[in-house]
């Protein structure tokens, strides 16, 4: 066959595109990228399966569920009495764009429950204690350009390596699965590293510290770590810049020579004029963009959120943030949604914390575990502090397994975390356990090794070795001494003491039902008295906690939650297990600064069986309370031996006999009217309403993003009828779907849907109980 100079020329020009088209290809690639959709997914009921079977590329998976991330193994009832374990497969196809021998591809997961391995094309490539630290495996060597295989095996039962406690005598839930995010990062083979993976103490990845901490001049260090894996030596220009609010404020270069397969560090110290400090009034936050050149190409980039503040005790071991006095008034969480466990979107992550900031607190205690970087994402944002702790509850295991992993736990948490603002202090201590005086000698050290300087914590539930003491109130109550002079946290509070027969009060003294009435323990649905004996014991305790030498306190627990060992709900929370609030979490809003918001709540449902002692929770210096127009009183805050530390203690108002109709509280400043709040008597229910909670997040698609859908049972007045407890039919529409597996039922006059929304916002959701419907709500 002939070819003309003509069709040669085409030809030659095609070839041209082509090749150009793959090269641009390669150099456009996402270098980090989303790897949570077109997963495979299947829970053995036995585990008599070879992994050899599941792990081959070649299986066939198609019989199996597809799924998204975050994904949870098990959707498990209301209440989590029987939760499952056991083992389950993950299975994903997946691209690879560039040539694996001339780029360094890596493969993160947020978290997997609790055992987990990695097939990478049928080779073993990680085995994994832990779920809830990142697994990051370096699959370069692995994986071929176009299609690849990845497997994942992973086991949530009780495993002695991790801890803690065996599930039927732990008091929380470690649902399975890979349940936040996962990614696919991809780079030239000079490169910055991967804190967690480069293992090296107080380095690897960028590392932020602050020499100098003041409005007027900051100083910020900057510690890059990059690896170069070519067999050649290469000259690299490393550009630092800083911006905030998107604005560049200030930006520095160097060059220097890495040797062939070699790594090293490069430093930099930025000088802020009238720098924007972090604190928790003032969440403040920078972006440190560091770029890597080789000659004029960029090879590598990271972006790093940071906040400049300082965290120091003076000799009363009291707290200051920037040079300021601040108590820390915080609470405990547990991460877990009803019925998807632990698999919470970014954005349902986000609307826990908005909640708790907007609860009057500036402080979180992470117990027990490593929680989501998408929380703690939002604790810098919002300006929650936080301790941060590994995984451990009531549980040794003197092995050298059990201690390798925790030690390596601290110091992987610590890599992770080390550049937030929001971290005060590194909880590595496994709380109420006994532990050997040697082994927390060693996590102490692992603390300031991997962050060396001044100014860095390390905590633990022993007032040994530790540089801040945790201590729940129960035990002050039950074991009295002396203190160490360190700073002191109240840990726990609130729950516990009131609820327990040997929680120190008086509870063994009680019948079991008055015991039960008295507690802390109340969903929602068991009535005003109740709920207000629980919103007492708050004030009582957190009151109590500011007669002591503490500077914070941290509730026992912001919400509701399942426990392994117990066939019920643990109703302690402020809000409940579907994140509506009880009279608790009014007490602590109203104990936020005037200068965060003004704050007034009626707690009451004003009805028959309401108290005649009527609360009201507000911030302001004066109060009026009306009963259908009539004047009750006009009062300032209750004195007594409850209210003597407390900034803003409640107002009580006695109400002679019950009317219905509507209490009318009016607050006031100096004399000035600042806010209004109305409570009506509930008539006889005459619709359903719907509304969702977004708090600060809409609902977005695409990545399983689950909401709560509230329906409601309200009179002609819109007024929510408290005794309502009828079961709700949900229709929905659209790219949406319902989590419960149970009937929906109203508690106190409110049933909750978690809704996830599937890759279109453009579901709606509609109600009807028996004679009661509701209009179409659309997302």
């Amino acid at each position: 066959m002939k070819i003309s100079f003509k069709n040669l020329l085409k030809y030659s020009f095609l070839l041209f595109i082509a090749v150009n088209l793959v090269s641009c290809k390669e150099a456009n690639y996402e270098a980090k990228e989303n790897f949570n959709k077109d997963w495979k997914f299947t829970k053995l009921k036995e585990t008599t399966t070879s992994d050899d079977t599941f792990s081959k590329t070649d299986f066939e998976a198609s019989s199996w569920e597809s799924v998204s991330l975050p994904h949870t193994t098990n959707i498990e009832p209301q209440v989590v009495n029987n939760q499952w374990q056991g083992v389950a497969w993950y299975r994903k196809s997946f691209d690879v764009p560039v040539d694996p021998s001339t780029k360094k591809i890596f493969l993160e997961l947020e978290a997997a429950m609790n055992f987990s391995k990695i097939w990478i094309n049928g080779i073993l490539v990680s085995e994994h204690h832990g779920g809830y630290l990142p697994v990051k495996v370096d699959i370069s060597k692995y994986v071929n350009k176009g299609d690849n295989v990845v497997a994942i095996r992973l086991d949530n039962t009780d495993n002695k390596i991790t801890g803690p406690k065996p599930l039927k005598r732990l008091d929380f839930n470690m649902y399975g699965g890979l349940y936040r995010n996962t990614w696919l990062h991809i780079s030239d083979k000079v490169y910055i590293s991967d804190a967690v993976l480069a293992k090296k103490v107080a380095g690897g990845g960028v590392f932020i510290t602050y020499p100098k901490v003041s409005e007027a001049v900051s100083e910020v260090a900057v510690k890059t770590h990059v690896i170069n894996e070519e067999k050649v030596e290469k000259e690299i220009k490393v550009v630092q810049s800083i911006f905030y609010d998107g604005k560049l404020v200030k930006e520095k270069s160097s060059t220097k020579k890495v040797n062939a397969e070699s790594d090293l560090e490069i430093k930099e110290l930025f000088t802020l004029n009238e720098a924007k400090l972090w604190s928790p009034k003032n969440p403040n936050l920078y972006h440190l963009e560091t770029k890597v050149f080789i000659g004029e190409k960029e090879v590598d980039k990271k972006t790093t959120k940071f906040g400049i503040r300082e965290f120091t005790f003076d000799k009363e071991n009291q707290l200051y943030i920037n040079g300021k006095k601040t108590f820390l008034r915080g609470v405990n969480r547990h991460q877990d949604y009803p019925f998807v466990g632990y698999a919470l979107s970014d954005n349902a992550q986000y609307r826990d914390a908005k909640k708790i900031k907007e609860g009057g607190f500036n402080y979180m205690r992470l117990s027990h575990y490593p929680q989501s970087p998408a929380f703690l994402d939002a604790c810098d944002e919002l300006g929650l502090v936080v301790v941060d702790a590994i995984m451990g509850w009531q549980f040794y295991n003197d092995t050298d397994a059990f201690r390798e992993y925790c030690y390596r736990s601290a110091s992987e948490l610590i890599r992770r975390d080390r550049n937030r603002p929001s971290v005060l202090a590194w909880e590595v201590s496994l709380n109420e356990t006994q532990m050997p005086i040697y082994f927390m000698e060693k996590l102490n050290a692992i603390v300031h090794d991997e962050y060396p300087g001044e100014n860095v914590y390390s905590c633990g539930w022993m007032d040994d070795v530790y540089d801040i003491y945790l201590q729940a109130r129960q035990h002050r109550i039950l074991h009295p001494h002396e203190l160490k002079d360190k700073p002191y946290s109240v840990s726990e509070y609130g729950d516990w003491e009131y609820h327990s027969k040997n929680g120190g009060l008086n509870q063994d003294n009680l019948p079991n039902d008055l015991r039960a009435e008295l507690s802390s323990r109340q969903a929602r649905s068991n009535g005003e008295k109740r709920l207000l004996n629980q919103a007492y014991n708050l004030q009582e305790s957190h009151n109590d906690n500011l007669n002591t030498v503490a500077f914070s306190d941290s509730y026992w627990v912001m919400y509701d939650y399942n426990r392994g060992y117990h066939p019920d709900i643990e109703h302690s929370g402020m809000m409940g297990l579907f994140r509506l609030p009880k009279f608790g979490y009014y007490f602590y809003q109203s104990q936020k600064d005037v200068s965060e918001g003004n704050v007034l709540e009626i707690a009451s449902f004003w009805n028959k069986k309401s108290p005649l002692d009527v609360k009201v929770f507000s911030n302001a210096d004066e109060v009026k309370l009306f009963l259908n127009d009539k004047l009750i009183a006009s009062q300032k805050p209750d004195q007594d031996k409850n209210t003597n530390k407390l900034e803003h203690p409640p107002f009580t108002f006695k109400i002679p006999s019950f009317e219905a109709g509507t209490l009318k509280a009016l607050s006031f400043i100096n004399g000035k009217q600042i806010s209004e709040a109305i409570v009506k008597t509930a008539k006889k229910p005459t619709k359903l309403k719907i509304w969702i909670d977004e708090s600060g997040k809409k609902p977005k698609s695409g990545v399983n993003d689950v909401v709560f859908c509230y329906i409601a049972a309200v009179d002609e007045n819109g007024t929510v009828n408290t005794d309502y407890s009828e079961e709700i039919n949900i229709t929905l529409k659209g790219d949406i779907e319902i989590m419960n597996p149970d009937a929906i039922k109203a508690e106190a006059g409110i049933a909750t849907a978690l809704i996830r929304v599937g890759e279109s916002l453009n579901g709606s959701v509609s109600a009807k109980s028996k004679d009661l419907k509701s209009d179409k709500f659309s997302f």
